[in-house]
């Protein structure tokens, strides 16, 4: 993703004077696609207008951005951060020096730079700390070092229920420096939900009946049940013939979901698209009858927000962060995981079912804007920070 030309930067975001009180941002990445960094974006426009509402400094950096300066689009403004390519120590030293004579709060946007934000602390013992979970990355014990630093933060962030549990009871967080905050939804990509009878499909996407699904498709990630999904598809072909499986996504994990359709006669039936634009994914969602992901290692899964914009009805495994944004018969189906006959028994259930495919849609549509806007995220965000002063 590339920011747009054009706009205006925030002044607010220069480089701080000494001892001025500021927000200092570490992120692994704002500029590339997936969950972690769609949750980073959001996370620094919310930092950009707290600093703003209070007269604050920012500094951000991200790891694995392309080295240089660069700028996030945030409304009218830009909001400019630094690249490190990948080049850990340079990040290191960099953060090292936003900490010296530095008061305010320093977030780390991934458990992965808990590290660094301990040692700012150690330089700056004015700053105080948060260190944001995501999910999976936490759900097992983290190597010592790793473990000590996430401990040394003053609060943890994480947006699900489940994670916070793995947090205390496998990283051994005391309950009370865990704190839940659900991420939001983009509100770009709101406003083109709202739009979404301007933009036009991809070529491949099929007619019929479609249920949708998009992720990464990578080995590493198998636990997005991909898999049961092509498999139960293929069960529920011969009851519903014009009936399609569309994955948008790309991965290393391709050849091996594209070998399985044609394993189980499903390659007329199963359709892989890659490499869509914003555009083109919300026409994806708009056209699509059910959004349906039986992953089993979701943190959170802002892809359920983004079906749920369109009024879809999600069918979703129970478990981890899923439970927190599907609940089962009330904006979705939930189903037991890793079992793709009870999988292709609930996506026939809606498929037999307009009016009921209609209702869990709309009430995902009302947990959107009640739930998940960006001005409640920003608030609970804000409001964390300034306990902490």
């Amino acid at each position: 993703m590339s920011p747009p030309a054009g706009g205006r930067v925030d002044k607010n975001a220069a480089a701080s004077t000494p001892h001025s009180e500021r927000i200092i941002g570490l992120f692994p990445e704002l500029l590339g696609v997936g969950g972690v960094q769609e949750a980073g974006r959001q996370t620094a426009a919310a930092l950009h207008e707290i600093a703003r509402h209070h007269g604050q400094e920012t500094q951000f950096l991200s790891l694995n951005d392309p080295a240089g300066e660069h700028v996030l689009p945030s409304g009218a403004l830009e909001i400019p951060f630094h690249g490190f390519g990948r080049a850990k120590v340079r990040f290191i030293f960099a953060a090292a020096g936003a900490a010296r004579n530095s008061k305010g709060v320093v977030l780390a946007a991934h458990p992965n730079l808990a590290l660094p934000a301990a040692l700012m602390k150690k330089l700056s013992p004015r700053l105080r700390t948060i260190v944001v979970s995501h999910g999976v990355e936490v759900w097992q014990p983290l190597p010592c070092v790793r473990r000590a630093a996430l401990r040394r933060a003053d609060l943890l962030l994480a947006p699900s229920r489940y994670t916070v549990r793995k947090l205390n009871e496998v990283q051994g967080i005391p309950i009370d420096k865990i704190r839940r905050l659900p991420w939001p939804l983009s509100p770009a990509f709101l406003s083109l939900a709202e739009a979404s009878e301007t933009v036009q499909l991809p070529l491949e996407f099929p007619s019929g009946k479609v249920i949708l699904t998009v992720g990464r498709w990578a080995a590493s990630e198998r636990y997005k049940g991909a898999d049961d999904l092509i498999v139960a598809v293929a069960q529920l072909r011969p009851k519903f013939p014009n009936l399609h499986l569309v994955l948008i996504g790309q991965g290393d994990d391709l050849v091996r979901l594209q070998t399985l359709a044609a394993e189980v006669s499903a390659t007329d039936t199963v359709h892989f698209i890659q490499g869509i634009s914003r555009e083109g994914l919300a026409a994806c969602y708009a056209r699509a009858d059910i959004f349906a992901l039986p992953s089993t290692g979701e943190g959170f899964g802002l892809v359920f927000l983004e079906a749920m914009a369109f009024g879809k009805p999600i069918v979703a495994a129970a478990a981890g962060g899923a439970t927190d944004l599907v609940e089962n018969d009330v904006n979705g189906l939930l189903v037991p995981a890793n079992n793709p006959e009870q999988l292709a028994n609930a996506l026939a259930r809606l498929l037999n079912d307009e009016a009921l495919r209609s209702a869990l849609g709309r009430r995902g549509l009302e947990k959107i804007h009640s739930q998940h806007s960006f001005d409640r995220f920003e608030s609970g965000l804000d409001t964390t920070i300034r306990d902490l002063a």
